[in-house]
């Protein structure tokens, strides 16, 4: 081999190392972008991708809800389950089960699921239908939901007597047969 092949040679294996540590570079970089990328998405992000799936919601005294995922927004979710439907706060899950690997990042959800727990509750509350409310402490009191103020809702109490429930204390309220 000539001098200037074996110049080229080594150009050649310094090229090659030089792309090799490049890519092992890169590999670890990428690992730690999707680390980081990560940390930003949410339980809500990644329930809004199961939608119209099947979930287990352990809920802080409730215990599980199952059922299909209807709605999720910033704050609560609907689950549909055994002729129920089970208005939840997110703050109250403690572990879900069944949800999709993927999430949907909140520029890509609907107006809609912008209403916060106030607006679901309002809603009940509209329906004159009475329901069970549950607590985090694992009370749970049959009631026909009044009106919903910033942070609370008034309730009438089947024994009699209003109730004012703080959202803070809201484990899940469920729809309930007359």
């Amino acid at each position: 081999m000539s001098w200037d092949e074996d110049l080229f040679a080594l150009f050649d294996e310094l090229e090659h190392r030089a792309e090799a540590l490049y890519d092992r570079e890169r590999i670890a970089e990428v690992a730690d972008r999707s680390r980081s990328e990560y940390a930003a998405v949410s339980l809500a992000s990644r329930l809004m991708s199961t939608v119209r799936g099947e979930v287990d919601l352990e809920v802080h005294g409730v215990g599980h809800v199952r059922g299909e995922l209807q709605r999720v927004t910033a704050s609560w979710c609907l689950v549909r389950g055994s002729g129920q439907d089970w208005v939840v706060p997110l703050a109250a899950v403690g572990i879900v089960r069944g949800a999709s690997a993927r999430s949907v990042p909140e520029v890509a959800w609907s107006p809609l699921t912008r209403l916060g727990l106030a607006s679901a509750l309002r809603r009940i509350a509209d329906s004159g239908q009475r329901c069970m409310v549950h607590l985090r402490d694992g009370a749970a009191h049959d009631v026909v939901l009044r009106r919903v103020g910033a942070d609370f809702v008034e309730a009438d109490g089947a024994r009699g007597g209003g109730l004012l429930v703080a959202f803070a204390a809201l484990a899940a309220v469920q729809s309930r047969e007359d």
